[in-house]
C-alpha cells in the first residue's frame, strides 16, 4: 500500500515540495544502495536540512505508523539503507556542516551529512587527524558511518568510527531529541547509550550530529610494497610482523585476481607475477618510522618476499593507497554484479580462510577476488557474478554460507565493518546466539514501539 496522500501534503507542508519526491524516476536512485543485487522502491524520499525538520518526519512517521529508512550517500554495502516497500527514506545528506572544530579539546562537531573526506580535510587544515578511512570516504557520510560502526584501511592501528565518538545527538522514532557523550576524556555516569546507537544501522534513532575525537597528525610515514609468491608467506610476514610489536597503520593485502583487476584499473605499476602483495605503512615520530619501516622490510624478506618497494615520496604512497582503496571498483569491472563481503577471523586464522575462500569459490565454479585488511582479519572475499544468471547467484550464495559458518567456526565474526542489513541477517543468530538475540530485540521494541524504524533490517521483528 503506496503512502497516503494526507502524509505526503503534510511532508510537504513540514519540508517543502521541492525536498519530497514522489515521482518514480526522481525514486529510482534510492531504491537501492552499494550492495549488489537488492532494490526495492521506497514511497517518497524527503529531505530534511535541520534537526527540526527531522523531528517533524518522525513525529508525523509514528502518528502514522509509516517506515522510516535514514539514509546519507547509500555506500552501505549490507543494504543497510535499502528502502521497506512505501517506505519514507530520509535523506540527511543535506545536513553537511561542520559545526565545530575544537583545537583546544581536539573536538570535531558535525552534521551527520558530512562526508568523512571533508571531515578529514577539515581536521587536516587544522594540523590535527581523524583516523577512520572507510573505503567509501570520499562519499560516505558521517552518520552513516557511526550507523554502520565503519571500519578502514588504517583499522589495525587506530581503530574503527567506534574509538572516535565522542557524543551523539540523536533524535528517537517519537521525535524526542536525546544527546548523549560530551567532550570529556573521562565519563562513566551511567549507561553508555553512546556506543548503543554506534553501529544500531538506523533501528534505535536517527543520528542527526556527532561529536568526534581528534588526534595530532603523525609527523611522518613511510610506504611498502612487498610481493609473494604464496599467500601464506604474506601472512606469516603479518604474523611476525606483530609479534615484533610493530603495529603499522596499514596492513593491507591483494591475492592475483585483485592486483591484475587494480592494476588494469588504476595503472600504478602494481607487479603482476604474484600471488599475493603487502601494502605496509608506519606512521608517527620520524626516527621510529624509519625503524620499523626497515624492521618490516626484513621481515618480508625473511618470509622469502620476491620483492620489496618502498614508496620514494608522498604521491607514490598516496597512489599507492588509491590503488588498494580501487579494488572494490577495480573488480567491479570485470563482471555485471559484483558481492563483496567482510568475514573477518583472527588474525592466526587467516592464511588458512584465504585457503578454505579459494576452496569454496573452486567448489562452486566461481570466480573470487579476496582482498582486505590483514592486520586484523578482515577479509573482503568479493565473488565476480551476474545476478541475471539465477543458477549462479545461487551457487554464490552456498559459497557465502560456507565462508561464513567456517568464520564463526574459527572464532571470527560475520562482519568486521560492513553491518547486517538485510544481506547477513539470516546469519545473525548462530553467530550472536539466543540471549543476545533476544536482548537486541527487547532492546529495540523497548526504543521503538511501533516499529517504524529501518523494519527488516538486522532481524525480522
Amino acid at each position: 500500500m503506496s503512502l497516503p496522500q494526507q502524509t505526503l501534503s503534510e511532508l510537504r507542508r513540514l519540508l517543502g515540495a521541492a525536498n519530497v519526491l514522489t515521482e518514480k524516476e526522481d525514486l529510482i536512485p534510492y531504491s537501492f544502495d552499494g550492495t549488489a543485487a537488492l532494490q526495492q522502491m521506497p514511497g517518497c524520499v524527503v529531505f530534511a536540512r535541520t534537526r527540526e525538520e527531522v523531528v517533524g518526519v518522525l513525529q508525523l512517521a509514528n502518528r502514522t505508523r509509516a517506515a522510516v529508512v535514514t539514509r546519507g550517500s547509500g555506500t552501505g554495502l549490507s543494504g543497510g539503507s535499502l528502502p521497506s516497500p512505501d517506505c519514507i527514506v530520509l535523506c540527511l545528506a543535506k545536513m553537511d556542516r561542520i559545526v565545530e572544530l575544537d583545537r583546544a579539546n581536539l573536538t570535531l562537531l558535525a552534521e551527520a551529512g558530512a562526508t568523512t573526506q571533508a571531515i578529514a580535510d577539515a581536521t587536516s587544515a587544522a594540523g590535527l587527524f581523524y583516523p577512520p578511512d572507510p573505503g567509501s570516504m570520499k562519499i560516505s557520510t558521517i552518520g552513516g558511518n557511526v550507523a554502520e560502526n565503519s571500519g578502514g584501511l588504517r583499522g589495525l592501528k587506530y581503530g574503527v568510527t567506534r574509538n572516535y565518538v565522542m557524543g551523539l545527538e540523536v533524535v528517537l522514532p517519537d521525535g524526542e531529541v536525546l544527546w548523549t557523550g560530551n567532550k570529556c576524556v573521562k565519563d562513566v555516569a551511567g549507561y553508555s547509550l553512546r556506543d548503543l546507537f554506534i553501529g544500531s544501522e538506523g533501528t534505535l534513532g536517527v543520528i542527526t550530529r556527532v561529536l568526534l575525537k581528534l588526534i595530532p597528525k603523525p609527523a611522518a610515514k613511510k610506504t611498502l610494497v612487498a610481493t609473494f609468491a604464496r599467500m601464506d608467506q604474506a601472512a606469516q610476514t603479518v604474523s611476525d610482523i606483530i609479534a615484533a610489536q610493530i603495529i603499522p597503520c596499514t596492513l593491507e593485502f591483494l591475492d592475483r585476481t585483485t592486483i591484475h583487476c587494480v592494476e588494469d584499473f588504476a595503472k600504478v605499476g602494481l607487479p603482476l607475477d604474484c600471488e599475493a602483495l603487502l601494502l605496509m605503512e608506519t606512521d608517527g615520530h620520524p626516527g621510529p618510522v624509519n625503524e620499523e619501516a626497515a624492521r618490516m622490510e626484513e621481515i618480508a624478506r625473511k618470509n622469502a618476499a620476491v620483492d620489496v618497494r618502498v614508496a620514494r615520496d608522498d604521491a607514490e604512497a598516496t597512489r599507492l593507497a588509491t590503488a588498494r582503496r580501487s579494488a572494490f571498483s577495480a573488480l567491479a569491472r570485470v563482471s555485471p554484479t559484483t558481492i563483496l563481503e567482510d568475514a573477518t577471523v583472527p588474525r592466526s586464522e587467516l592464511a588458512g580462510m584465504i585457503r578454505f575462500v579459494a576452496a569454496v569459490a573452486a567448489k562452486y565454479k566461481l570466480r573470487v577476488g579476496t582482498f582486505g585488511h590483514m592486520g586484523d582479519g578482515n577479509l573482503h572475499p568479493t565473488f565476480l557474478t551476474d545476478e541475471r544468471n539465477h543458477d549462479e547467484m545461487h551457487r554464490v550464495e552456498e559459497a557465502f554460507k560456507e565462508i561464513f559458518d567456517e568464520a564463526i567456526r574459527l572464532g571470527g565474526t560475520i562482519t568486521g565493518e560492513h553491518g547486517i542489513g538485510v544481506s547477513k541477517k539470516s546469519f545473525l543468530p548462530k553467530f550472536a546466539g539466543d540471549a543476545q538475540m533476544r536482548v537486541m530485540r527487547e532492546l529495540r521494541r523497548a526504543l521503538d514501539p511501533n516499529g517504524i524504524l529501518n523494519p527488516g533490517k538486522m532481524f525480522d521483528p
